[in-house]
């Protein structure tokens, strides 16, 4: 006997979001699902969240396509329910306790640790697609793993990227393979690639970035010598019981220091109502970049953090944008941006300003080379930082006189500590 029909519709995730953007499903018509299982992703204007279903029972219909924009409250998916509220036929897994769409997506829940692997006579039959989220098949896909061979250990069987660590672990990774010769034969395919999800937001928020906000950019050449000095001593002395410092903490630190020098430069512009808001609060977005782009996890408070609570801070953020469990909160709200692509520097870049902040650091890779100090030649650690600025906010004058603010601080490392 059929069961009733339950119609599943776009969930309010909350703070006034009205619509979203299908950027994924993880079933199609005639799969049988369990309550909790994931049917779909959405896109907000900050954070991917998943869909759970609350019921168990048989995809009939979806209600969009992949790239479309769905209103708040329409239809999202059909689901024919099992008569009983049991598993739907041909589902071999147990229906787990029911949650409501509201919790799963306020409260996005962290990939549990790898579970046992199945027992051989429990192997994932060669018909079942693997429950996975695009940035996961997108990584096995990069580390040569078939997720058919993957144990989940995920809500009703999804493969996480905890899964995917455990089973290169035991197993290894390997390239996609490409057939003998390839490289020198000609090539005529092509790809097209939507532009969708997260990609669409990115390519939305730098369009309206560059169209809206005057650009000038300024560089300066830093001697960072002495600050990776005493990052050195500080690691040696303490990273085992406080945590290691990378540069960016230390940066983060002049960041708040100079701002409170020129506090025009830690501030948000509603270019609209034509309202520069300055911040005392110091919440420093750092450009991050993850398998499906670029996002920023928002360190909050920075004025009022030691160096290591930052470092622990910005870790825990950046791992959880990666692993694409940043909640929408930790990705929104920064006053101020830095950017670093490590030993992808480069020597200048012309970064992007993060609206609607006014200022945007990014950190150039760092190079030794011999430099005329003293009347000498001596090898110093030289490092560019290449800002830019709101110039319809920001004079060329006061732009300048900040980033030397920051490379006093960072030439004087002892300054860190003087409040």
């Amino acid at each position: 006997m059929s069961g009733s029909i339950h119609v599943i519709k776009v969930p309010d995730v909350g703070e006034g979001i009205a619509e979203v953007e299908l950027v994924a499903w993880h079933v199609q018509p005639g799969d049988a699902v369990v309550e909790d299982q994931g049917l779909a992703d959405v896109m907000t204007d900050k954070a991917n969240v998943e869909i759970p279903s609350p019921v168990a029972g048989r995809v009939i219909a979806l209600g969009g396509e992949v790239g479309q924009t769905l209103a708040v409250g329409s239809e999202l998916i059909r689901i024919e329910r099992s008569g009983d509220g049991a598993p739907a036929p041909g589902s071999a897994r147990a229906a787990l306790p029911p949650s409501s769409v509201a919790e799963r997506v306020a409260e996005p829940k962290a990939p549990k640790t790898p579970s046992a692997p199945l027992a051989p006579s429990s192997p994932r039959a060669a018909e079942d697609r693997p429950i996975a989220s695009p940035a996961v098949r997108r990584r096995a896909w990069e580390l040569g793993v078939d997720l058919k061979d993957v144990v989940p250990s995920g809500t009703a069987g999804r493969i996480v990227h905890a899964d995917l660590d455990a089973h290169v672990a035991a197993h290894g990774a390997r390239p996609p393979s490409r057939a003998p010769g390839a490289a020198n034969a000609e090539r005529d395919e092509e790809q097209a690639v939507p532009v969708i999800g997260l990609r669409r937001r990115i390519a939305l928020q730098m369009q309206e970035s560059k169209r809206r906000i005057p650009h000038f950019s300024y560089v300066e050449e830093i001697d960072v010598t002495e600050i990776e000095a005493l990052r050195s001593a500080l690691n040696a002395k303490w990273s085992a019981e406080r945590g290691h410092l990378t540069l960016l903490p230390l940066l983060m630190r002049a960041t708040v220091l100079a701002v409170r020098e020129f506090p025009q430069i830690n501030a948000r512009f509603d270019d609209e109502a034509g309202i520069v808001t300055r911040h005392g609060a110091v919440h420093i977005g750092v450009a991050t970049q993850t398998p499906n782009g670029l996002v920023v996890p928002v360190v909050r408070h920075v004025e009022a953090k030691d160096l290591w609570a930052t470092a622990s801070d910005m870790a825990r953020l950046v791992e959880a944008a990666r692993a694409g469990r940043a909640t929408r909160a930790e990705l929104s709200g920064s006053t101020i941006t830095i950017s670093s692509l490590g030993a992808l520097g480069g020597i200048v870049s012309t970064p992007v300003i993060n609206r609607p902040e006014v200022a945007i650091v990014a950190v150039n890779r760092i190079v030794e080379r011999p430099v005329w100090r003293g009347g000498a030649v001596v090898p110093r650690r030289m490092m560019n930082l290449s800002s830019s600025f709101d110039h319809r906010v920001v004079d060329g004058m006061d732009a300048a006189r900040f980033v030397q603010a920051m490379r006093a601080v960072i030439e004087g490392p002892a300054l860190l500590f003087v409040e």
